[in-house]
């Protein structure tokens, strides 16, 4: 895939057969610090994030002209060895490289966003999302999030504020249509 300047992107994969990716709360903690390492603000803004135990999905979006391809690639490849390392295992830990689908539809942007932030609840691992740890959820509700996020322009721009956006992922929090939905846009009609 060729990645360009001023794209959003969807960004997703599971661990081989399904297996956990993070087995315990320093895997979560380490991937995110390593996303921020790899991840130039000034070029690559994370929009909305979620790890799940065995998934993960990032929505970013490219401010300036960037290999991502291989930024992306630095940055699995560094978690897959750490976490090869911690837990005495080797081989591969994903399941293929990083799936990357670009966002050209304003609808399916906030949707995906909702997605994204309601996968640990549809997953049954909690009620809420602002329960689940391992999501920007919160920051997405938040009246205190930076003015110059890129969640927080996207929530504005979109949705509104951090209450409105929580009524809206509130409102689709039992909508299965909207999951079928993303899901088949993610791994085409099933």
């Amino acid at each position: 895939m060729r990645f360009l300047p001023q794209q959003y992107y969807h960004l997703y994969n599971r661990g081989n057969n399904r297996l956990r990716i993070f087995l315990e709360e320093e895997n979560y903690r380490f991937f995110l610090q390593r996303l921020c390492q790899h991840f130039d603000e000034k070029r690559v803004q994370i929009v909305a994030y979620c790890l799940m135990p065995n998934h993960y999905h990032i929505l970013v979006y490219l401010q300036d002209e960037v290999d991502f391809s291989n930024v992306l690639r630095g940055f699995t490849t560094s978690y897959v060895r750490s976490f090869n390392r911690w837990h005495g295992r080797v081989g591969y830990l994903f399941q293929g490289n990083s799936q990357a689908k670009v966002i050209d539809r304003d609808p399916y942007l906030t949707h995906l966003c909702g997605y994204i932030h309601l996968n640990p609840v549809h997953a049954g691992l909690v009620a809420r999302p602002e329960e689940w740890e391992y999501s920007d959820y919160r920051e997405w509700i938040s009246a205190e999030t930076s003015p110059i996020s890129a969640a927080r322009r996207v929530r504005e721009e979109y949705v509104g504020t951090g209450k409105d956006y929580e009524k809206y992922v509130g409102d689709f929090s039992g909508a299965e249509k909207m999951i079928v939905g993303i899901e088949e846009q993610l791994f085409g009609a099933h």
